[in-house]
C-alpha cells in the first residue's frame, strides 16, 4: 500500500462496494459470480443489479480497491469473455477499516438501546 493511500478517506463505502469487496476477499470472480456471492451471502435480502455492479466496480477499479488479473484463471466453469475482478491490498486494508467502523457502530447502538431500557 502507498503511502499517499488514505483509508480512512473512502469511508463509509456504499452497501454495494462493500459487499463486492466482501465476495472478492473469497478469490478472484467475474460480475456474475459476484452478484450470486452476494445474493447468497445475504440470503436473498441483496441482489444487485448489473447497472450498480459495473458502476461500482468501475469506481473500486478507480480508486484502486480491485484490479483486473493479467492472466484469466483457467479450468472447467472459467469462461475466457468474462472479466474477473481481485481484491488489491489497499481493498483489503478499506474492507477491514468499513468491518471495524460498522462494529463500533453497533457497538455504539447496542450501549444505546441497553441505557434506554435501564432508564425506563
Amino acid at each position: 500500500m502507498r503511502e499517499d493511500e488514505n483509508v480512512e478517506a473512502l469511508l463509509p463505502l456504499p452497501l454495494a462496494a462493500f459487499h463486492i469487496l466482501i465476495a472478492l476477499s473469497a478469490g478472484e470472480c467475474h460480475g456474475y459470480g459476484i452478484i450470486l456471492d452476494v445474493e447468497a451471502r445475504t440470503s436473498g435480502a441483496l441482489r444487485l443489479s448489473p447497472g450498480t455492479l459495473y458502476r461500482t466496480i468501475e469506481r473500486l477499479l478507480e480508486d484502486g480497491l480491485i484490479e483486473e488479473p493479467r492472466k484469466k484463471p483457467s479450468g472447467p466453469g472459467n469462461d475466457p469473455r468474462r472479466r474477473y475482478y481481485r481484491i488489491t491490498p489497499f481493498g483489503t486494508a478499506v474492507a477491514h477499516a468499513e468491518t471495524r467502523r460498522l462494529a463500533d457502530l453497533v457497538r455504539l447502538a447496542r450501549h444505546a438501546w441497553r441505557a434506554a431500557g435501564e432508564s425506563s
